[in-house]
């Protein structure tokens, strides 16, 4: 009994503040500021089958991995690291149902840091006969940071706003007394797929940019859009 009577006394003052605190009186200003910024990927995913099926079995899924390596290692990725095989089956089963050859499948997920890279493995991989390639994403790794970076700035610029808009009333802003984290809205995370040297299906985003030439491909993808938006109630003296 004696601990619900201390959390009961604990509680009064806070109650009373609460009433007390009624903003419909103060004189105030409240305003909503938003910050945009763009930054590139710089994690990109894409899925790279190996099927017998696309050669039909003339040559073998390790005869394709050992070239998926060989591409790899020429352009300097971390095949430990940045490639996962995800799936190996093959179509045994069929081989007693339709009495059809069997073929091996591996598919395997790449993370890559740039487009450009991306484009010049894409080109080295159809070269080796490899071309059943899906993007799956792209990303960007310091996002979370990016947010609260981009919600400090949204306040500063609620603050100018708020500063200027006393100026016109020939009155000073005081201190804030309220601040709502509203939103932050992503635009631009890509999702689709690349088939062979083309960039194609994607979803609702805006489609990547892409452009096929006689030595190199170069494919460039949009930029993600961050924006954050803040409402502040500032004090009116």
């Amino acid at each position: 009994m004696r601990k619900y009577i201390i959390l009961i006394l604990v509680l009064i003052p806070f109650i009373g503040f609460s009433q007390e605190m009624d903003f419909s009186k103060i004189p105030q200003i409240q305003t909503k500021a938003t910050y945009t910024t763009e930054v590139t990927p710089d994690k990109i995913t894409l899925s790279i089958i190996l099927t017998e099926s696309n050669t039909k079995g003339k040559v073998s899924v390790e005869e394709l991995e050992k070239r998926l390596e060989a591409v790899l290692k020429s352009n300097n990725v971390d095949i430990k690291n940045q490639l996962k095989l995800v799936t190996l089956s093959s179509n045994f089963r069929d081989f007693f149902l339709k009495k059809t050859d069997v073929y091996k499948t591996k598919s395997f997920e790449l993370e890559i840091n740039e487009a450009k890279l991306s484009g010049k493995i894409l080109r080295d991989l159809e070269s080796q006969k490899i071309s059943n390639v899906n993007l799956l994403k792209t990303e960007y790794t310091k996002l979370e940071e990016l947010k609260i970076e981009l919600k400090s700035k949204a306040v500063l610029k609620a603050k100018k706003q708020a500063e200027q808009m006393a100026k016109a009333l020939d009155q000073s802003l005081g201190k804030a007394m309220f601040v709502s984290d509203l939103e932050t809205n992503i635009t631009g995370l890509l999702h689709g797929r690349v088939a062979g040297l083309n960039i194609r299906g994607l979803n609702s985003v805006k489609k990547a940019a892409y452009e096929l030439r006689e030595k190199d491909l170069e494919v460039e993808f949009n930029n993600i859009k961050v924006d954050a938006s803040v409402t502040v109630y500032f004090r009116l003296e």
